[in-house]
Order: C-alpha cells, then sequence, then structure tokens
C-alpha cells in the first residue's frame, strides 16, 4: 500500500479527525503493513509488545486465555488503534490477537516514538486519548469479569451450604406424608383404647417428656445397637405390632426398657400394642418435624447471610453500623471453603466495639475478597488456621485476618494491590480483588497494610468510626 493510500485510511480513524495531513504522511511512511489470513496470529499473549497497530482491513479478535474457555474481550475492527502507544507502560501482550477474517495491520515501531512525541504533537494528543479510552474500557471490563466471577464463587458456595438442607427439608417432607398415610389405620386401634384420665395423662406427659430427647442423649455406636436389639426383643415378647423402625426411633428418643416397662405396667394387654404405636407414631412425627425446622433455619440464616452481606434494603450511603455481621454472613457464605480446606476459625471480636460510619455493602466486600484470599492460599495445607481480630485503636477500628499459609513472596508484597496482579491460575482470578479492596477503604478514609512470611500472613485494615 502507498503512502497516499495510507494517509487515506489514517483519515477515516476517528482519533485521527484533527490530526494534520502532513503527521499522518510521517505516520504512514514509517510503519509498515502487514496481511494475516483468516485465523492467523497477530500477535500473541505474552509476548513483548513493540509496536503500535492500526486495522486497515477485516478484524481481529482479542482473546484472553481461560482454563479451558478462552474468553474474548472484544473484536477491533477497521480504523481502531491497538498495541503500544505513546506514554504506556504495557510490556507484554495481555491476550492473543487473532484475525477473524483476512486482514490488513498497520505497523509503527516503538523506536519511532520519541520523534513522534517532540514533532508532532495532534498525532500524540490523539494516540493519548485513544490510550486513555482504552485503559478505561478494559479497566471496566476486567471489573464486570471479575464481579462476575466472584458472583459465580458466591452462587457455588451457596448453592453448595443449601444442598443439604433443602435435600432434608425434601426427603423428610416425603417420609412425613407417607407416615401421616398411616394414621388411619393406626387410629382404628386406638379408638378402641380403654383407659381413665390418669392414664391418658400419664402417656402423654411421657410423650412430653421424650420431645428433645432425640439430640439430647449421646450413646455410642455399640450403645445404640444393644438398646435397639433390646427393645426389639421386648416389642416381640410383648405382642407388640412392630414396624421395622419402631426400635430404631425410640432408640433414638432414648425409651429405656424401664420406660416400657412402666407404660406397660398401667395399660391393660390389649392396649398395649395400640399404645405404644401412638407413642412411636408421635415421636416419629416429632423428629421428623423438627428436622424439617432445622433445614429451613440453615436456608433461613443462609438467606438472611446473603441479605446482610448486600445490604440489599439499604440505600447506598454512609451509616452507623456494626462491622462484626458483616464479617460473619461473610463467613456463612465461605462456609463451603472453609470445612473443604479443614480450616479452624479463631474469632476474637472486641465486645465492645462501637459502631462506624461505613457503607456497609462495599465494607463487605472487603470482607470477602481479604476472607476468600485467605482461604485459597490455605488449600492443600494442613493445620489450617485463619484468624479475624477487631478492636479499637483511639477513634478507629482495627480488624486483623491472618492465616497461617505459605505467605506472599517478599518480591512481590509491594505489588499485590496493583491493578489486574494475580498470583492465582489463569481463570482463578483477574487481579482486581485488592485492587477494589483499597479503593473501598480510601473510599473511607482508612488504610490497609499487609504483612507476610512464610506460616503467617496478616492482613490490617483500619476503618476511622466517624
Amino acid at each position: 500500500m502507498t503512502v497516499d493510500a495510507l494517509v487515506e485510511e489514517f483519515k477515516k480513524v476517528p482519533e485521527f479527525s484533527h490530526v494534520p495531513e502532513n503527521q499522518l504522511r510521517w505516520l504512514a511512511d514509517r510503519g509498515e503493513v502487514k496481511e494475516f489470513a483468516e485465523g492467523g496470529k497477530v500477535f500473541a499473549s505474552g509476548t513483548p509488545v513493540e509496536n503500535m497497530l492500526i486495522i486497515l482491513k477485516g478484524a481481529v479478535d482479542l482473546v484472553f486465555e481461560r482454563v479451558g474457555n478462552p474468553v474474548s474481550f472484544g473484536i477491533m475492527e477497521r480504523g481502531e488503534i491497538s498495541g503500544l502507544l505513546p506514554y504506556s507502560r504495557m510490556k507484554t501482550a495481555l491476550a492473543n490477537a487473532v484475525a477473524v477474517e483476512d486482514s490488513a495491520v498497520f505497523f509503527l515501531s516503538r523506536s519511532f516514538f520519541p520523534e513522534m512525541i517532540v514533532q508532532h504533537f495532534e498525532l500524540t494528543e490523539s494516540l493519548v486519548h485513544a490510550m486513555t479510552d482504552r485503559v478505561r474500557d478494559f479497566t471496566r471490563q476486567q471489573q464486570q469479569d471479575d464481579k462476575i466471577m466472584a458472583l459465580g464463587k458466591l452462587s457455588a458456595g451457596l448453592a453448595h451450604e443449601m444442598n443439604n438442607p433443602s435435600a432434608s427439608v425434601v426427603r423428610n417432607a416425603q417420609e412425613l406424608k407417607k407416615h401421616l398415610a398411616h394414621v388411619p389405620e393406626k387410629f382404628k386401634a386406638v379408638i378402641k383404647i380403654q383407659g381413665t384420665d390418669e392414664i391418658v395423662d400419664r402417656v402423654n406427659a411421657f410423650v412430653s417428656s421424650k420431645r428433645g430427647e432425640c439430640t439430647k442423649h449421646t450413646l455410642s455406636m455399640m450403645e445404640k445397637a444393644e438398646r435397639e436389639d433390646e427393645i426389639t426383643d421386648w416389642l416381640a415378647d410383648h405382642n407388640v405390632d412392630d414396624d421395622l423402625q419402631m426400635a430404631e426411633n425410640l432408640t433414638e428418643f432414648n425409651v429405656t426398657i424401664d420406660e416400657l416397662n412402666m407404660l406397660d405396667g398401667m395399660l391393660r394387654a390389649e392396649d398395649r400394642s395400640a399404645v405404644i404405636n401412638w407413642v412411636n407414631q408421635a415421636l416419629v412425627t416429632e423428629r421428623l418435624v423438627s428436622d424439617i425446622q432445622e433445614a429451613a433455619r440453615r436456608i433461613n440464616t443462609l438467606v438472611c447471610s446473603v441479605k446482610g452481606y448486600t445490604h440489599m434494603d439499604h440505600a447506598p450511603v454512609k451509616q452507623l453500623a456494626d462491622i462484626h455481621p458483616g464479617i460473619q454472613n461473610t463467613l456463612t457464605l465461605l462456609n463451603h471453603k472453609v470445612k473443604h480446606n479443614q480450616v479452624k476459625l479463631v474469632l476474637n471480636f472486641a465486645p465492645d466495639l462501637p459502631q462506624a460510619n461505613i457503607f456497609v455493602s462495599e465494607l463487605n466486600q472487603v470482607w470477602m475478597n481479604l476472607l476468600d484470599n485467605a482461604l485459597d492460599a490455605l488449600e492443600g495445607g494442613t493445620n489450617n488456621q485463619l484468624e479475624v481480630t477487631t478492636q479499637r485503636n483511639r477513634e478507629f477500628i482495627w480488624v486483623y485476618i491472618t492465616d497461617n499459609g505459605p505467605g506472599i513472596p517478599a518480591d512481590i508484597l509491594d505489588k499485590i494491590f496493583d491493578p489486574f496482579f494475580t498470583t492465582k491460575p489463569i481463570g482463578r482470578g483477574t487481579g482486581l480483588g485488592l485492587q477494589v479492596v483499597r479503593q473501598i477503604i480510601n473510599q473511607h478514609n482508612g488504610k490497609i497494610e499487609v504483612k507476610s512470611v512464610p506460616g503467617r500472613t496478616e492482613f490490617k485494615v483500619c476503618i476511622p468510626i466517624s
């Protein structure tokens, strides 16, 4: 392509609309045009960036490497500028650039940048503006990706935590429905019972005394098996119509042979089977309802934790609030990681900690990022421990989050708050989490510090009370 033809192409680039023609001619005279067939790689991720690029024909896709699923950041079309720009600190490519159709790309070596900056102000200015727009768009996209990744991890954790209690509700509801289906048949025997008010009161009192026993006694597996065998024999010896689970259920409620003999002593022989079956029926119903109640309570706790974490029913303004519920809610949402990594949690919360004037939802993002990173650092370790300490220091609240993981290498410790810097494998982090943490803490006029050696990493967050 001739210099004149290149100048005409450059005039179509929006960023060059106010650049004098002589500067565009200077640009065209010093670069070169390369052709790429569909699928050709314009540049590769991780390689040094040495050139400014302008798409003259076709289109180029920017593809970021992700484990098992490469992600397209966007397609650069004719007239778009990419690559290295004046004053940019970019050293290596962050993505692969692949031609999605037959394309032509203009390359200008960075060696011409000093001459451009000194002699061609309008051209340099237009490229600096392009770089600013690119950084803003890239940062916005990466922040969105980071939020989506965080949401995905949060959703996975919630799904994991809610799976057991929700399955328990379904299972016990089905069992309760099946159990109640036998009531009409058993009611025939119950209605034939003849007993005084005193006997009825004593049986009712016995059933009431057993409510809650299902979770109180602590029989060993051996003791439990022996008790079940004893009750099975007693039921057989006393001609009690026994289903297969009656002995197991009575054992769960810590019913003893002496108590069965006590019941037997107050009943007519012909009423014995009906009464003991009714007692078992009442206790089974009690157990199933209690199990459903406990599972529903766990689900409600998770829902309340999500609500408290997001602070969804409050306006995004500063307000006086206790920071402890936010930390507790975050730990609840991360409980699957705590269990998976076999982490011992140590919470040293100051009992007299005052409320602080904070953005509650934003500060919860700080706890989520710091606690999630700490739990990631403990993955695969032994004797894992995560400690959270809060205390007041004059007019500030200090929060320490400490783990006994492998630590952060000294040569990168001062880089961990830099945008896009991450020590996690590709696909597990965008490098914006700690940058967001610092932004939120700065928003509170606070500060964050980190100390790390092998076996101990401590993040200290300092938040003004007012």
